[in-house]
């Protein structure tokens, strides 16, 4: 709009210039205007001025007398150009662009903004119009979008020529999604502010920024020098991240989507949505847990499994190409979120790990604090992840059925990671599977989802139906209907074998808390499990290679220097392994869903499953075992899960077990009934190691840690109070009894390793008065019935030990006799000739003698001192001459070797070394003695110093 005159002084005259919304405005408003159709030309300025007749309705109605009917006609005039200059004035606001090149004093500052973008050639094919309007900004916008270099065309909108950076870069900002997104916001603005005639223009304009954001990302190619998908994933991440942003950018969002889903001619949402997935997934694949940057991409995953359409195409993208190859579900944008983590990225390379580095030269508390804040991330991290798989699970039918069905393809395809080799295999094992730091986030956000209902008690759990572990191959329209997802589960091994010409009942449609539950205890057998393992062999070799380096150093050896990097570098793989483990928030999670589960087993045992029924009470003696119990459809994994779990929380976090004890009387619960009842848990194996979670979650005499002080009297408290003690003490003692059956070619061997932590928990049993009587009271029994057809149970318990006392010691002192020869030959130096894979040969077999020496020594001491205290107060059955002279014998045969010529002859450098405590040996067969009566009997022998 150019300058036409300059009557400024009738213009202030003008009552139609209070339509304007500054007199400035109605200069350029009348500045621009074509000379009217008048008969008589307009007059020249002199001592009264006049403005020009478009200008001045008062003076055409002086000067032409003109018709009532031409004054409405003008005054409508005037106010359809004062509306066309306030739209023009919108819209350069709103979009930072104009039509006018023209001086910018001869414009007013009010509602112009500081800075627009001249369309140049726009202007020129409009021949001389200046202005915007409702019918030419969809052609201008468009053109401001294809400007490669919009800020080339930068012009001042006002007379103030002062640096303004941020009107410079809002006005020529070129990537073409956020400059629409701030287009959006200021026509938001702009709804707010205009008066009612101009809203249905701002409104529009709003509505024209979404249709070319939908246009820009419906047709990329045109904008040759910008990735569009990009940036709309900058957008969302500055957006979601900020809080006085976030609604306008889901307001934002969700408009375009709309508009995406309306118009799917040229592409589906899916190919708009794929390629943004596709540059999140890059860009978030190798990002740390401990970067913050890494929280604003979460937040943006869980707009995506927020917004319903995104999250089906998430789903829809996360599908492997091969779902049997185990490791292409980490390679999917959400396995990569899953397997972000503080683990080495490649097994056994500590080179570039940022966490834990030069362990020996870091102090306890520093190591402290780092795995501290490494906790602390992860709790985000897992609440992240649980709720983006929350949402998936809720958006939609289809959204829950695609993502339970990814994760039942992943669970079947990494099925492979318990077996045996693949713990000895790393190189191939990382080629075939996910890996350790992906199922344990996995395990964490599914346990997560199980907490509703993860309360020993709740009636929720009662709903569980094992039946779902029995279905075999399902159609995919099948598995839709009946929501079943994992697989393989008919392959499982189960707690008892199913009973012949047994019908499986199933289900019509099987609930989401069954589905959970089972798919959250699968990947901790497949995750949890592997590691667990692992942190202990790493914490053996850790003391392993401690006192060999400070063997080396003792002897000046120069390998001293090499064991110190071995033990760095393995010290950073524990402590890293060991901070993700020992998370608090995820070790609470599984402790309720491992004593829910407990809590449940021991329903299903007795009977009681169901939707509706309450928690029966344990009573004994259990019902038999009839034919319609749905333990023959529980997988093993189950009581394997809750074996791991507690007997890792005694090694490495045992500070968790004082702080739950409201948790252990279900754990005693499941012990008890399933420990000792080959009807109910048929695996040998398995009721043994029930026997390793008793020791683990019972109170301790001895610190885990020399010098630490531990407080234990929460387990203390639900130990001594346990209700059912007399049947856990009988449990014991029966599965002590059924390990010498196992079935295993190498059971002789194996069954000392599963009655190892028997011994310590029978000796705690024996100081409390519930727990001793019961073990009297069988020994009563056994005693009245020595000569029955079936032994009692006692009596058989009696047997082994002594069977096991003669074999452990007539070992354990073969083994000292053999450790004596290799000290005597390195001692004389003969092995200093001897080639090194010779002498590391030696040094291997006396190393590992050593450990097979201390094996026996201890669990022949241990089995000695049984013997000792249950006679103190058992003594009708040790007595009888059913088994008074074979115990007698037994004993002398023990004294003949212990303090006899042969042992004289034996000197080993240290005895507490392999920990052989003769003198011990010796007290406790005096014990024995003294305690029945047999003094008389002892044979004369000399003892050792």
């Amino acid at each position: 709009m150019t300058d036409q005159g300059n009557n400024n002084q009738n213009i202030s005259c003008n009552p139609f210039a209070a339509l304007f919304s500054s007199l400035a405005d109605a200069k350029q408003f009348a500045s621009g205007q074509q000379p009217p159709l008048s008969a008589e030309p307009p007059l020249e300025d002199s001592g009264e001025s006049h403005s020009e007749s478009e200008n001045s309705v008062s003076d055409s109605i002086d000067d032409n007398d003109d018709s009532v009917a031409e004054i409405s006609r003008s005054f409508r005039s005037r106010q359809e150009l004062c509306e066309q200059l306030n739209v023009n004035h919108m819209i350069q606001r709103i979009f930072l662009v104009t039509l006018d090149n023209s001086d910018p004093s001869l414009r007013a500052g009010n509602g112009i903004p500081a800075r627009c973008v001249f369309l140049e050639e726009m202007a020129a094919d409009l021949d001389g119009q200046d202005w915007l309007d409702m019918d030419n900004i969809g052609q201008a916008l468009f053109t401001r979008l294809l400007m490669p270099e919009p800020g080339h065309y930068l012009i001042y909108m006002t007379s103030c020529s002062a640096v303004n950076m941020s009107a410079d870069r809002d006005a020529g900002d070129k990537c073409a999604i956020p400059y629409l997104f701030a287009c959006y916001q200021r026509a938001k603005e702009e709804v707010t502010k205009v008066p009612e005639k101009l809203l249905p223009f701002a409104v529009s304009c709003k509505d024209l920024t979404v249709a070319n954001t939908r246009t820009v990302l419906l047709t990329p190619e045109i904008y040759t020098s910008q990735n569009v998908y990009e940036q709309l994933l900058d957008l969302l991440l500055e957006g979601l991240t900020g809080s006085r942003r976030f609604l306008e950018m889901v307001e934002f969002a969700e408009e375009v989507i709309a508009g995406l889903l309306a118009e799917q001619e040229v592409r589906t949402f899916g190919e708009v949505m794929g390629p943004v997935l596709d540059i999140f997934h890059g860009r978030v694949k190798d990002m740390d847990l401990c970067q913050p940057l890494l929280y604003s991409y979460l937040e943006v995953l869980l707009y995506f499994s927020h917004q319903k359409d995104i999250a089906m195409v998430l789903v829809e993208h996360i599908q492997p190409k091969d779902p049997s190859n185990g490791l292409q579900y980490q390679k999917s944008l959400l396995g990569a979120v899953l397997s972000i983590s503080c683990l080495l990225k490649t097994p056994g390379v500590v080179e570039g790990h940022r966490y834990f580095t030069s362990p020996s030269r870091s102090s306890a508390q520093e190591t402290k604090i780092q795995e501290a804040n490494i906790h602390q991330f992860m709790g985000q991290f897992h609440a992240k992840l649980h709720q983006t798989l929350k949402n998936l699970m809720q958006r939609s039918g289809e959204t829950r059925h695609m993502l339970l069905s990814w994760l039942g393809g992943c669970l079947q395809a990494n099925a492979g990671r318990t077996k045996i080799w693949a713990n000895q295999m790393p190189e191939i094992f990382v080629q075939m599977y996910a890996s350790d730091a992906f199922f344990l986030n996995l395990g964490a956000a599914l346990l997560k989802l199980c907490q509703p209902f993860c309360r020993p008690r709740s009636p929720k759990l009662l709903t569980f139906n094992p039946s779902y572990c029995a279905l075999k191959e399902l159609s995919e329209e099948e598995r839709r209907n009946r929501n079943v997802h994992a697989r393989g589960l008919d392959k499982e091994t189960c707690l008892i074998p199913s009973p012949p010409q047994h019908q499986a009942e199933f289900c019509q449609s099987y609930s989401l808390l069954t589905e959970n539950l089972i798919l959250t205890q699968l990947t901790l057998h497949l995750g949890f499990h592997r590691l667990h393992e692992q942190m202990v062999k790493m914490n053996q070799n850790l003391h392993r290679l401690q006192g060999t380096w400070q063997e080396a150093q003792r002897s000046g050896s120069p390998l001293s220097e090499q064991l110190l990097e071995q033990f760095e570098r393995l010290m950073v793989l524990y402590l890293s392994t060991k901070a993700v483990a020992t998370q608090p928030a995820m070790l609470q999670c599984c402790l309720n869903l491992q004593a829910s589960s407990a809590a449940l087993l021991v329903q299903l045992a007795v009977g009681n499953q169901g939707s509706g029924l309450e928690h029966v009470p344990l009573t004994f003696p259990l019902a038999p075992v009839h034919n319609g119990t749905v333990l023959c459809y529980v997988p093993e994994f189950f009581a394997e899960n809750l074996g791991d779990f507690f007997i890792f929380l005694r090694r490495f976090a045992d500070d968790v077990l004082e702080s739950s004890a409201e948790s252990l009387e279900h754990v005693l619960n499941f012990i008890t009934v399933f420990m000792g009842n080959v009807e109910r848990m048929k695996n040998p194996h398995l009721r043994a190691k029930m026997a390793e979670v008793l020791e683990a979650v019972m109170p301790h005499m001895e610190p885990v840690t020399p010098g630490a002080t531990q407080t234990m009297f929460q387990r203390e408290r639900v130990f001594c109070a346990y209700r059912h003690a007399a049947q856990l003490a009988e449990a014991l003692i029966t599965v002590f009894v059924d390990i010498e059956f196992t079935g295993d070619p190498h059971q002789f061997e194996q069954k000392f390793n599963y009655r190892r932590p028997m011994y310590p928990i029978l000796k705690y049993m024996w100081t409390k008065e519930s727990y001793r009587e019961s073990v009297k009271s069988l020994a009563a029994y056994a005693s009245v019935n020595l000569e029955a057809m079936n032994p009692p149970l006692f009596l058989r318990y009696l047997n082994l030990l002594m069977n096991d006392a003669i074999f452990l010691l007539d070992e354990a002192i073969q083994y000292l006799s053999k450790i004596k020869v290799l000290q005597l030959e390195r001692d004389r130096g003969e092995w200093e000739g001897l080639a090194p894979d010779a002498r590391r040969e030696k040094e291997s077999s006396l190393q590992m003698l050593g450990q097979l020496g201390r094996f026996h020594n201890i669990m022949s001491n241990e089995t000695i001192g049984t013997l000792a205290f249950l006679t103190s107060e058992i003594k009708g059955i040790f007595v009888h001459p059913f088994l008074a002279e074979r115990i007698i014998s037994m004993l002398n045969y023990f004294l003949q070797h212990l303090v006899g010529p042969k042992m004289g002859a034996l000197k080993v450098k240290d005895f507490s070394e392999f920990d052989f405590k003769p003198q011990q040996l010796v007290s406790d067969i005096c014990t024995i003695y003294l305690n029945l009566g047999y003094v008389s009997n002892i044979c004369v022998c000399f003892f050792i110093p």
